[in-house]
């Protein structure tokens, strides 16, 4: 299953899932009026006032569940992956953090984020959590967290992390952060019945001994609770049923994310091993057991969310005998493991999960060394289309090893400022500076007129550091600052985004860099406020969106093939494969790249296999040559983007 097909599965499980919450529903509804029948009887009514309060009840019910699951989702929805995190009391990774295990975490999130070309998720902790456990959440990619236990980050070595992060990810990928959200709403709406039953049977007025003032609350808290457990029973069925299968499929993409088994097969051992498994105390942990790394709390084997340990840890290494577990618990009763230990003993600590050594600064908060050059890794090289797409969603061996290497190229002293929130504004202006100095010296002013003159210095300095820096690396250093980007306000937001367009448009020229640059900025951005893709509306196909294929192709082939008859030729190669019937002439874009402008909004309704022949025909037009340019590769990139589809490193 590919990702484009794994795409149309999550829809699918997203219809599965509103069946079975009207089903719930339905029996919820079915036993509350059967409830209310016998206790009517029982009182002695009269069948007119019976059916009356058959009605008012299932009204009640009705009304009241799909609030709770309508508020619940919503206010899941519009606070991202950060309010789920925040709701079990988790707190951010510190952006200045000195901790060792802290910034090993954060390089292993952006070094898979820039293998499969995600965008990087905001970072958190559970404190006092023992356990060993991650989760993902999220409504789109661009708001989506990663929180990960106390336990977790003392306990793994960085292999274990890897995978650990790389299961994470492929929820991020796959589209599971969208279905957990909304199976949280639905949770939400089933149980709450159970919740008002409970506070209502053991209020005062139910237990009162002085008259029977009482009994009408009592009577609709035992309806309630009732009626509640039911839903309590079918909501737990329902989060394993969607639950289960998801979680081995995000094992199997791990291990293709991280290029081996052992990493995620020893973090299971120790969930086995260690007496605090994956088990965390929070109250709230039941709302959030489906989106675990592990089970987080005890359940019967027909409620649980995961797979037993065991198989999980079989289906990576057959030859397991469980009774290695028993000889590992004996052996961490005394001494449990130290993750960073572990990193030093293996040879597996990376450079830069050490803490800065401290620097001189300016001023403005930036080093006043300029960053030496970086030697760039050697790319994974290029390939045939179908194997650039069939990586999409899956990156290869080479595309993390890539990752891993482009995360450690990146100067510390611009990844340090990248993560904070004050630094990566100036750190993004400056990339947009112009070589000429009149256009600087412009630039420059417009950052001064919006954002005064400690910003603007700060941005001048930052485009003299991008003089050494790998131009292959100058996007994957805005990626690593999209969280901090995104703990702005609204309204900096918006003032970062207008800032950047006047800084494109400063010469009257738009380059490929700058397009990407600002559209990738503005696309995530614009999700993360507003938890929505920036194009989504209704669905679009290939034959109805023909005119503005033959114009995104048209672009592509033009930035790649200077000569008119190679990017005719190239572009005529990309048709055949998305649209072979069509006559449309290959025609040269009269303005340049801005003319993508146009084509968004149809290309984003695409979907599933119609997407897939699209980003083929995009390979299919950069790969004609059988070279990739930079500009090829950031545009490709900054598509596929917009197209919420992630295709891994190529050049």
């Amino acid at each position: 299953m590919n990702f484009f097909e794994r795409q149309i599965e999550v829809k699918k499980s997203s219809r599965r899932l509103v069946v079975l919450f009207i089903l719930a529903v339905l029996s919820i509804v079915v036993l509350a009026n059967l409830l209310v029948v016998f206790l009517s009887l029982s009182g002695g009514a009269e069948p007119a006032d019976i059916a009356t309060f058959a009605i008012a009840a299932t009204a009640i019910t009705l009304v009241f569940i799909g609030g709770v699951s309508f508020f619940k989702t919503m206010m899941l929805r519009n606070g991202g992956g950060s309010q789920v995190a925040r709701s079990l009391g988790a707190i951010p990774v510190p952006e200045d953090t000195t901790d060792p295990r802290m910034r090993r975490y954060r390089n292993v999130v952006e070094e898979i984020a820039i293998a499969s070309s995600t965008p990087v998720p905001e970072l958190f902790i559970l404190p006092g959590e023992q356990g060993i456990n991650a989760f993902a959440a999220g409504y789109t990619t661009a708001d989506a967290a990663i929180a990960v236990t106390e336990g977790a980050l003392e306990r793994l070595n960085r292999d274990e992390l890897q995978g650990v992060i790389a299961h994470e990810f492929a929820h991020v990928v796959n589209g599971d952060m969208r279905l957990n959200i909304r199976l949280i709403g639905v949770i939400a709406g089933l149980t709450a019945l159970a919740v008002i039953g409970r506070v209502l049977l053991y209020s005062g007025g139910g237990r009162s001994s002085k008259n029977n003032n009482g009994a009408p609350i009592f009577i609709i808290g035992l309806i309630a609770i009732s009626a509640g457990f039911i839903g309590v029973f079918f909501g737990r069925l329902i989060k394993a049923a969607v639950s289960r299968q998801r979680e081995l499929l995000a094992d199997a993409s791990a291990v293709q994310f991280t290029r081996q088994t052992a990493g995620l097969a020893g973090a299971l051992k120790k969930i086995g091993g260690l007496d605090a498994g994956s088990k965390m105390k929070n109250a709230r942990t039941e709302d959030v057991s489906h989106m675990l790394f592990g089970e987080g709390m005890r359940f019967s084997s027909m409620y649980a969310t995961h797979p037993p340990l065991v198989k999980r840890i079989k289906l990576l290494e057959p030859e397991f005998d469980e009774r290695e577990l028993q000889e590992l618990q004996r052996r961490w009763k005394s001494a449990p493991p130290s993750g960073l230990r572990e990193d030093q003993q293996m040879g597996l600590a990376a450079p830069n999960d050490l803490p800065p050594r401290p620097t001189q600064e300016t001023p403005t908060g930036t080093p006043r060394q300029a960053p030496k050059p970086q030697p760039m890794a050697p790319s994974p090289g290029p390939r045939n289309a179908k194997e650039i797409v069939a990586g999409i969603g899956d990156p290869g061996a080479a595309s993390y090893e890539y990752g891993e290497q482009v995360r450690r190229s990146i100067p510390e002293s611009l990844a340090d400022r990248a993560h904070h929130h004050e630094h990566v504004v100036p750190l993004v202006f400056g990339l947009l500076f112009s070589a000429d100095e009149n256009i600087r010296v412009a630039q420059h002013g417009i950052v001064l007129r919006t954002w005064g003159k400690t910003t603007a210095d700060a941005a001048w300095f930052f485009a003299g550091e991008y003089t050494n820096l790998d131009p292959r690396l100058r996007l994957p250093l805005v990626e690593i600052g999209f969280p901090a980007l995104r703990r702005r306000s609204k309204q900096e937001l918006e003032s970062i985004m207008a800032t950047l367009s006047e800084l494109i448009a400063a010469d009257g020229n738009v380059s490929v860099f700058e397009y990407c640059l600002g559209t990738l900025i503005f696309t995530g951005l614009h999700e993360s406020i507003h938890h929505r893709p920036k194009w989504s509306g209704k669905r679009h196909h290939l034959r109805g969106s023909a005119k503005e294929i033959a114009t995104l192709l048209a672009v592509l082939a033009k930035v790649g093939h200077p000569q008119q008859g190679e990017a005719e030729s190239a572009y005529q190669a990309g048709m055949n494969v998305v649209l072979p019937q069509s006559r449309i002439p290959f025609a040269l874009p009269q303005q340049g790249i801005l003319e993508l402008e146009s084509v968004w909004p149809s290309i984003d309704g695409l979907e599933g296999k119609e997407k897939q022949q699209l980003v083929e025909a995009l390979v299919t037009v950069v790969m004609h040559d059988n070279v990739m340019s930079i500009e090829e590769n950031e545009l490709l990139r900054t598509v596929c983007a917009v197209l919420h589809c992630p295709v891994p490193p190529i050049v």
